[in-house]
């Protein structure tokens, strides 16, 4: 189908639609987490367009220099979390914000508060952006009790509290995938309309996959389930064909490959990092969210990875993600060690 015909089709349903469908099947809301939405949509088509010219900004000398109005040009993390965070703010519809970019949560001034608090990642795996692997932004929602006296601590709850979570990602195509607590759905930017258009409906991850995801440049320093689970991955007993490895270093990609083909993505603490690399709040929590909403589950390697209560924002957790049967198997090693232990 040519783009002319495309662009006049109507039936296309775009982000803002769907998400106007979910509002109307809650009579009692107010349109807050719609208007929030679409300011998280238009804070992504914006990153993305500045992801897909970053090469040629390089190129040209822009990148780390000074440009005509004698403007340092921003690095791309920096400026995304900056279009995130006022995207949010004037949204009116938030309190609290927590990136990973900025080191305290940002407290919203009063005039400017809304119901909710937003946790995020605005540019992750952005150190691979030079050799163009798919980078993407993370985000989770809560709603906040009391909008007047906002407080650290409605930041800090678990992530089955989330209302809604989901991740933009960058790369051949610029892709959302959102869940807002009633199965995930998946939208592809369509330059032409300047629209996300649905275009994974419903995603369901496989029950079982046939690939596992994990850095193994860490494998001398792993606890021996993780050792286990990948070795039976590599040399299955049971005569089963071995799994494929595929490892990408973007959370959003790895994350992305396994929702929509199945398997297992691990980011497993070591020796050298006892709690793994990725933050609970804006990585460990949203791409939870969206595994079990999918009929994947996640784990920690010592429980449930939505029940888990952060004390800190910036705390870290290891993370097992992916198919039920695959998640299923890695959390019997770890009940097995556990045993052993006791």
């Amino acid at each position: 189908m040519d783009h002319a015909a495309d662009a006049h089709r109507t039936d296309l349903m775009t982000i803002t639609r769907f998400v106007l469908n979910e509002q109307s099947k809650h009579p009692e809301s107010r349109g807050d987490f719609t208007i929030l939405l679409s300011h998280i949509v238009l804070g992504c088509k914006f990153v993305c367009t500045a992801v897909n010219k970053a090469g040629l900004a390089k190129l040209i000398g822009l990148a780390g220099e000074t440009n005509v109005q004698g403007e340092e040009q921003k690095k791309l993390d920096v400026l995304s979390n900056e279009v995130f965070v006022k995207a949010l703010v004037s949204s009116g519809r938030t309190s609290i914000l927590v990136s990973e970019e900025d080191e305290e949560a940002t407290f919203v001034e009063a005039s400017k508060r809304g119901r909710y608090c937003v946790v995020f990642d605005p540019l992750d795996g952005s150190s691979n952006i030079d050799c163009g692997v798919s980078i993407g932004t993370i985000f989770g929602i809560y709603m906040l009790k009391d909008t007047n006296d906002p407080k650290l601590e409605e930041v800090l709850q678990p992530g089955k509290n989330m209302l809604a979570a989901g991740y933009c990602m960058y790369g051949s195509s610029c892709t959302l995938v959102l869940s807002t607590g009633s199965g995930v759905n998946g939208f592809t930017l369509d330059p032409s309309l300047g629209e996300f258009i649905l275009t994974h409906p419903d995603i369901k991850i496989p029950k079982k996959g046939k690939i596992y995801s994990v850095n193994e440049g860490n494998a001398k320093n792993w606890d021996e389930p993780t050792s286990k689970y990948v070795e039976k991955c590599k040399f299955p007993k049971d005569g089963s064909s071995p799994k494929s490895l595929r490892y990408i270093g973007s959370m959003v990609a790895d994350v992305h490959r396994t929702l929509l083909y199945g398997g297992i993505f691990l980011y497993p603490g070591d020796k050298k990092s006892p709690n793994g690399k990725l933050r609970v709040l804006y990585e460990v929590f949203p791409m939870s969210f969206l595994m079990e909403q999918a009929g994947g589950q996640a784990f920690t390697g010592k429980e449930r990875a939505l029940d888990l209560i952060p004390t800190k924002i910036h705390q870290r957790s290891p993370i097992f993600l992916g198919s039920y049967d695959d998640v299923e198997e890695i959390k019997a090693l770890y009940a097995a060690a556990a045993e052993k232990t006791a």
